[in-house]
């Protein structure tokens, strides 16, 4: 099948695209984020093709993958049809709500034409979906291969503008956590970070995503240190090399993260002395790491997340 769907998400999207349909990508002239076109950081198969937005009226496509409340109306506008009544369409949601959890409504809780679905099952929680159909697809992830080396006396972590995003993703306790072991960040828009958090070890940006994962795996463990967030991908692709995680038991992580491949609490001090015991004991830190790849694998395995999604898209085109 044709399937329409925005970069919005790259991570997700690299997973998705591995399946067997083409992918059609708007692409604007000056590739903002409503027409980015193909990933410039992530290598993708063929089978990802961009359009020009100006040529999206005439595109023949079997289904429309939304990721934001715009893109309903950017559909209608570029291509004359409207999602769920003259195309159909699933909404996935990636993210947790902005507002209070427990009364936001989803911006598709009123109609029932375009499943919403939730990447996390606390998602789906957190957000009042309404009468809306609703599904759960959780992540899935390339794997990206046992790199696990930690050589390096540190932790990471990947946090994408963590000044911007300083409470929810958790900046400020990496801070914390930074001026007691030593701490690496990669992520995008690091430069204001490094201004405000001289304390931290090295910061990183930009990378490919073979090369991150190639400097991840050299770091001893992995910290997630998002207080509210639908469950971080890089998460689980840590787990994927064989890093041993750290996080904050909130949001998602306890669902994710077993106790054998990590340790998850609401406590500093627990993180903090879990990241200095595996700094001075390589081995215990490479068989958590161990655990936490065979469980990322058999979780958020590739070929699981693209049946669930062949599935789902199956029953939306009938």
């Amino acid at each position: 099948m044709k399937i329409l769907i925005w970069h919005v998400h790259g991570s997700w999207t690299t997973a998705l695209v591995q399946g067997r349909h083409e992918f059609l990508l708007p692409l604007a002239p000056d590739r903002g984020p409503d027409g980015r076109g193909r990933a410039q950081t992530w290598d993708w198969p063929p089978n990802a093709v961009e359009v020009p937005v100006s040529d999206l009226g005439g595109a023949e496509f079997d289904v429309a993958i939304l990721q934001r409340p715009g893109e309903i109306e950017l559909l209608e506008q570029w291509t004359g049809r409207r999602p769920g009544m003259d195309i159909p369409a699933v909404y996935v949601e990636h993210n947790t709500p902005d507002g209070p959890a427990a009364s936001t409504s989803h911006p598709l809780a009123g109609q029932t034409t375009v499943p919403i679905v939730h990447v996390t099952r606390f998602n789906r929680l957190m957000w009042d979906n309404g009468v809306a159909p609703v599904e759960i697809i959780e992540h899935g992830v390339i794997d990206p291969g046992y790199r696990y080396t930690g050589q390096r006396l540190a932790v990471a972590a990947v946090v994408n503008e963590p000044v911007r995003r300083w409470r929810v993703a958790g900046t400020d306790t990496l801070v914390e956590l930074a001026s007691q072991v030593p701490v690496e960040v990669f992520g995008m828009g690091m430069a204001p970070l490094a201004e405000r958090a001289p304390d931290l070890a090295a910061v990183h940006e930009n990378l490919r995503q073979d090369a991150l994962h190639d400097q991840l795996g050299q770091c001893r463990a992995y910290f997630h240190p998002y207080r509210w967030t639908s469950l971080g991908l890089a998460l689980i692709e840590a787990m994927a090399i064989g890093m041993p995680v750290l996080g904050w038991a909130a949001t998602a992580a306890p669902d994710a993260v077993p106790a054998s491949a990590g340790v998850l609490s609401t406590d500093p001090a627990d993180l903090a002395a879990a990241a200095r015991r595996w700094l001075h004991d390589p081995e215990e830190a490479r068989q958590v790491g161990l655990a936490a790849r065979a469980h990322a694998l058999a979780r958020f395995g590739l070929d699981r997340f693209l049946d669930d999604w062949d599935r789902l898209l199956k029953e939306v085109i009938r």
